[in-house]
Order: structure tokens, then sequence, then C-alpha cells
């Protein structure tokens, strides 16, 4: 692949954007379709000089946060993003490079594990990996969750669906903390040389733009174990919940409980998992 394919998607996407989709005034002397450079550059925070070298396929390595703020500035949907970075990667040549030495984040789920979540139901537990992949869960979480879409596709991944899924904003009323924590365990992660939370890191900054750059920017304090959490479920309503966290070290996963934090949440948390009054009971310390 030229860089020619990178820079022609550039184009026809600057070429294909009305101003008016932008928040700029329409105007009759335009003699090309879409925006100006200027106008694109501005939106973006870069020079117009630096897109020129973009769009004429004369830089070849546009960092993941211009990739971003390009995003942003065109209005792009999440394939957009995701066809956007492969373009990018392909023309720097970073697809071809060699996989990272440090392991990859863990995703067998041991025996001992799997027994301790059946033992857990009917609380919302789910194990996950240093990437918040989500590798296991009791049938009490799926039930919780799985009408908000936290469980769609083959490898569901909470920090992706907390930045790039338009529910996520709906079902955590309290989205920005959520959303800090998550981008705090990545910014953790890239700090200790993790080079699959760089690639996380990487994809993120394009199919999420600001609203994750800006989270990852922030320095903020470890998330507190146990700690509250309110989620809306489109049935059940809003659910108040006591979350605690478990590090396992040795097998580079989390175990993630959520417990009622009030009666309203017990009796709702019985419905959703289809079990008898009283099988959860209220947190209330």
């Amino acid at each position: 692949m030229s860089a020619n394919e990178l820079a022609a998607y550039l184009r026809g996407l600057r070429e294909a954007v009305r101003p008016g989709d932008v928040g700029l005034p329409e105007t009759s002397r335009r003699r090309t379709p879409g925006l100006r450079r200027a106008e694109v550059a501005t939106l973006a925070g870069i020079s117009v000089e630096y897109l020129t070298r973009l769009e004429q396929g004369r830089d070849r390595n546009p960092s993941a946060q211009v990739l971003g703020a390009l995003a942003d500035a065109f209005g792009l949907g999440f394939e957009q993003r995701l066809h956007l970075r492969r373009l990018a990667k392909l023309v720097s040549g970073d697809a071809l490079l060699c996989p990272s030495v440090v392991p990859s984040p863990a995703r067998a789920v041991r025996p001992t594990l799997r027994a301790l979540l059946d033992r857990l139901e009917p609380a919302p537990a789910v194990l996950l990996n240093r990437l918040s992949d989500v590798l296991a869960h009791t049938a009490g979480y799926a039930r919780t969750v799985e009408a908000l879409g936290v469980l769609d596709g083959d490898r569901p991944n909470l920090a992706r669906y907390v930045f790039t899924d338009p529910r996520a904003r709906a079902a955590f009323p309290d989205w920005d903390t959520v959303a800090a924590g998550q981008a705090t365990a990545l910014r953790l992660a890239t700090a200790m040389g993790d080079a699959h939370a760089d690639d996380l890191v990487e994809e993120l900054t394009i199919t999420a733009g600001a609203a994750f750059t800006r989270l990852l920017s922030i320095p903020s304090a470890p998330v507190a174990s146990p700690r509250r959490e309110r989620l809306v479920h489109p049935g059940a309503g809003e659910l108040r919940l006591v979350t605690e966290s478990l590090d396992l070290s040795d097998a580079d996963q989390r175990l993630v409980v959520h417990l009622p934090a009030d009666e309203s949440t017990a009796t709702a948390l019985d419905h959703l998992t289809g079990r008898h009054p009283g099988a959860l009971h209220a947190i209330t310390a």
C-alpha cells in the first residue's frame, strides 16, 4: 500500500464534509467541494502545511493524536475511525513490525476461577485482564449488562465500550468517573512499558478522540475499592452498586464483583437474575 491511499482518504473526507456539518457558515464562493484545508487545520489544531503533507502523501507517520483530532474535526463514526487507523498503520509500516516481546494480556481462565464465578451467582461478577478484556462472567453479570451492549462482539472490552459505544454514557450516569478509571489504568500500563496497552491507547486516541485523550492526560488518584457506582438498566432503572475489585496478580487478571447498595437495587437485581427475593442482600456499610 502506498502513502497515497491514506492521503486520498483524507482528501476525500475533507471534500465530503460540508461547512455547515461542522458549524461553519455556508458560502457560495467555494471553488472546491467540502472544506478548505485551512478550515480543517483549524478544527484539528494542526498547521495547514502539515495537513498538506498528509494529503499529498509526503508524511507517512501521523501521530495517533493527529489522527484523533482529524477524526474529531470530520465527525467520523467508529468504523471510519478504525479504517483511518488501519490505513495509517499500513502506510507507516507498523503493521509489518515484529510483535512485542511483552507477554500478551492473559486470556486463559483457570478452572478454580470459573468455579469461583459459579459460587458468586447470582451476583454480577466479571473476570478481566489488564486491558479490561472480558474473559468470563456470571450469568448475573450477563443479565445485568447485556441489554446495555457491554458484551457485544466476539471479544468485549470495557475500555472500548466506555469510550466508543454511545450507549455507555446513558448506562453510566457518572460516566466521567468511570471513564477516568479506565484511562488511569491504561496510562499506568503504558508507563510500565506495556506495548499492548500502548496499542489500545493509540486505538482509542483515534476511535474516541478528545473524549479519551482529555482524561488520559489528567493525573488521577487510584480508584478506591470498594467503590459506589450507578448503572442505568433499560428495564430495571437505576441500579446503585457497591463494587469490589480483587487483583489476581499471578494470573494478570482481576475479579470485579457488583453488589446492591440498597434494598431497591437488591430487588431489581433479583428480578433481573431470575432469583427468589432476598438472593442478594444490600450492602449498607
